[in-house]
């Protein structure tokens, strides 16, 4: 299988090397109080919420004889479910516009923007819906780990404090303060994407069993090469138990954040079936998974 790699958006080791010697230096702030919010589906990208008809769940239906495990209300798998999709045949595009060479891949295009640095590839993409889904429902809750192990906090970069990099030093720095808007959150993710990858996401998320798998979850190969894929669904057959997963991707280059086909089992369109405990590998059209490599954010 031809595999192309997956990389974190810098990868100079000798940087990295030295981001891990001052990391511990940057200073953090106070996080604030955890705050309750209403249930509500919210994009914060997109001016206007998506009509129901262009959303991830409405264009995929389950598996004959399957339906769609339950989730909570507002929860992370319902955001998933909830995606708004560019209009059935659009094509993945590179973040320089160029197509995406593997067209037969791509079942549907998530209704998102692709910055213009070739930054948002696989992990990032992750990261990228991640942070969509916690900011509509606290700023103040986005964080990441980035590849030394500092936690990058969107609550710390608004109020000024940030990092910057001199030659092959990364050393603490000061920033305008500004509000926890949206276009903030967009200059937040640079350097998020920058300086987190597969490593550091593999690191942040909880293992679990893919047997247990739920939207939301993450197959995920940490490394250079690495790759993540996005499990956005999944529905279950109630007399066989069988378990099917929706799953999206970007990839390297950077890339429009598509929807999979599954280009081994064309009867089943975009679904995969969750293989058996007797088998060690999970596949994708441009990875191959352990069964052990599923994780979860807490």
């Amino acid at each position: 299988m031809l595999v192309l790699f997956c990389l974190w958006g810098l990868s100079v080791s000798r940087l990295l090397m030295a981001f891990f010697a001052v990391s511990a230096a940057l200073p953090t702030a106070a996080r604030p109080p955890a705050q309750v919010q209403p249930h509500n589906l919210h994009y914060p990208w997109q001016r206007q919420p998506p009509g129901p008809a262009q959303t991830l769940a409405a264009r995929f239906a389950p598996p004959p004889g399957s339906r769609r495990v339950a989730v909570a209300a507002g929860s992370w798998g319902e955001w998933l479910r909830g995606l708004p999709l560019r209009p059935a045949g659009t094509r993945a595009r590179l973040y320089n516009g160029q197509l995406k060479d593997r067209q037969d891949v791509v079942a549907a295009v998530v209704d998102i923007d692709v910055p213009p640095q070739d930054l948002q590839q696989c992990a990032d993409a992750v990261i990228r819906l991640r942070a969509e889904y916690v900011f509509s429902l606290d700023p103040n809750k986005v964080h990441f780990h980035l590849t030394t192990g500092y936690d990058f906090w969107f609550s710390d970069f608004v109020a000024g404090r940030t990092f910057r990099v001199v030659g092959e030093e990364v050393r603490p720095a000061t920033r305008p303060a500004e509000a926890p808007t949206h276009a903030a959150l967009a200059r937040y993710l640079v350097p998020a994407f920058g300086y987190a990858g597969t490593l550091s996401l593999s690191r942040e998320l909880r293992l679990v069993p893919l047997a247990a798998v739920q939207p939301g979850d993450v197959l995920i190969h940490g490394g250079a090469p690495g790759h993540a894929v996005l499990v956005v669904d999944v529905a279950e057959n109630p007399l066989s138990h069988q378990k099917y997963l929706l799953l999206a991707q970007s990839y390297m280059p950077a890339q429009s954040v598509h929807v999979l086909r599954n280009t081994e089992a064309p009867k089943l369109g975009a679904w995969f079936a969750v293989p058996g405990p007797a088998e060690a590998e999970f596949d994708t059209p441009e990875w191959t998974f352990a069964r052990e490599e599923l994780k979860r954010f807490e």
